[in-house]
């Protein structure tokens, strides 16, 4: 396999207690051939057995770690990731995931998509769902369409910024803020995608895109995120409850991104 070298591009890694995981993303990416002008590995924090190990994987992987002495949460986390970067475009993954080997192809594509059209912001390769209102940009990518009227009752369009792996100019921050510190993920993620859809941000979404990247949570290091069980459940009552939720979560979001500063 070629070596696949992106001078202009820093993989970010932000990273809590999952120092194996992060061992497999970083291999996955040596296994693939793939160099950058830079790694940084921003660390939240973790134990000091994690922290201890991730420096043992330096002279290896030859990266900048980036810590801090408690736990400050995801936005502090990309924050200070993000200002260790230096060169123009960052690859932003968090530790937890791997990347497949047709990822090359597509985010040759996505580089070269950033470069030809300076007003891109952002390519995601990995979701949960579909972006609810795209068209079609060209190689397996769709741009994101927000649409503001309630009439399109989709509440997934607020997500055209996801904290899943993405290519984004490096000036991120400059464009949209700072990440909120001192909340919970969600609801920092949820204050990005918000900024980003106030200050006209433009976003490609890859149509395949559970094929790009894995998410692995092995049972040794399971993902710290979690949701609320009712909001899974089957039951008729959970779903009608989940129905008035999202129909509520919509008006509020609507009101919050039309008319609330972020």
């Amino acid at each position: 396999m070629a070596q696949l070298h992106f001078p202009e591009v820093t993989l970010l890694i932000t990273h809590y207690n999952r120092s194996r995981s992060l061992e497999r993303l970083l291999k996955t990416f040596a296994d693939l051939q793939f160099t950058f002008g830079g790694i940084v590995v921003s660390d939240d924090g973790s134990k000091p057995e994690h922290v201890d190990y991730i420096k043992g994987l330096h002279e290896q992987y030859q990266f900048t770690l980036v810590t801090t002495p408690k736990n400050k949460g995801l936005g502090n986390n990309i924050n200070k990731g993000q200002d260790a970067v230096t060169t123009p475009y960052t690859l932003y993954v968090q530790e937890d995931f791997e990347p497949q080997a047709i990822f090359a192809e597509h985010f040759i594509d996505a580089l070269n998509f950033f470069k030809a059209d300076a007003t891109l912001d952002i390519a995601r390769f990995y979701a949960y769902f579909s972006y609810p209102y795209t068209k079609s940009y060209g190689k397996g990518f769709s741009e994101m369409l927000f649409k503001p009227s309630p009439v399109y009752g989709n509440h997934l369009k607020f997500y055209v910024y996801s904290d899943h792996p993405h290519l984004r100019r490096s000036n991120f921050l400059e464009k949209f803020g700072r990440y909120p510190e001192g909340v919970k993920g969600d609801l920092t993620e949820f204050r990005m995608a918000a900024s980003f859809i106030q200050n006209k941000g433009r976003g490609l979404f890859y149509d395949e895109y559970t094929t790009l990247f894995h998410q692995k949570n092995s049972s040794d290091e399971p993902s710290t995120m979690g949701r609320a069980s009712w909001r899974e459940s089957k039951n008729p009552i959970a779903l009608a409850a989940r129905y008035a939720y999202l129909r509520y979560k919509l008006l509020k979001w609507t009101y919050e991104v039309l008319y609330k500063k972020h």
